[in-house]
C-alpha cells in the first residue's frame, strides 16, 4: 500500500513525522491537492470512519494530511478520493502523549494500516521512531476491535464505547 502525504510544511520540521517517512522512502510528500494521488484520504473532518471495507480503495493510495494542529480546522483540502476519519485512538508521540485524537502523520498511517489489515507495514513505518512501538501498545485493543469491524458504522459503535468511558 503506497503512502502519500498532502504536506503543508507549517509545523516544526525537526518533529515532522511525514518528512522523516519521506527521508526513508516510506512515503511521498505532495505540496498541492492536485499533485496528491487518488485514494483513501485520512481526514479528521470526514463524515465516515475508516474501516476494513475501505481496503480496496486504499490499494490505490493511502493519503494523510500533514499540517499543524493549530491550523487543521481552518484548512480546506480538495483532494480527490474517499475521505475517512480515524476512530478514537490515543497519541504516543512525545508532543501529544496520551492525548486522544492528536496523532502525528506516522501514527495516523499506522492506525489506518492496522485497520486495513496491514499490521506488518504499520510496524515497519513506526520502527523509525523510538516511541513507535508504544503507539501500537497503547492502542492495541481498539485497533484490534476496529480491524475486526465489517464497515464504518460498526467502527463508530466501538468508538462510542471508548468515548463513553
Amino acid at each position: 500500500m503506497d503512502l502519500h502525504v498532502r504536506y503543508e510544511g507549517d509545523d516544526d520540521p525537526e518533529k515532522c513525522t511525514a518528512r522523516k517517512l519521506a527521508r526513508f522512502d516510506l512515503a511521498e510528500l505532495h505540496r498541492s491537492d492536485r499533485a496528491t494521488p487518488y485514494g483513501v484520504v485520512l481526514n479528521p473532518h470526514a463524515e465516515r470512519a475508516l474501516s476494513p471495507a475501505d481496503r480496496a480503495a486504499a490499494e490505490h493510495a493511502l493519503v494523510a494530511l500533514d499540517c499543524s494542529w493549530e491550523s487543521a480546522g481552518e484548512k480546506q483540502f480538495t483532494i480527490d478520493g474517499d475521505h475517512r476519519a480515524l476512530p478514537y485512538l490515543v497519541a504516543a508521540n512525545p508532543v501529544n502523549f496520551g492525548n486522544p485524537m492528536q496523532l502525528t502523520t506516522v501514527e495516523a498511517f499506522a492506525a489506518a494500516l492496522v485497520i486495513l489489515g496491514e499490521h506488518d507495514h504499520a510496524e515497519r513505518i513506526l520502527a523509525k521512531f523510538t516511541w513507535g512501538e508504544t503507539f501500537l501498545e497503547l492502542n492495541e485493543e481498539p485497533l484490534r476491535r476496529y480491524a475486526a469491524c465489517e464497515d464504518s458504522s460498526a467502527v463508530v459503535e466501538i468508538q462510542q464505547e471508548y468515548l463513553d468511558r
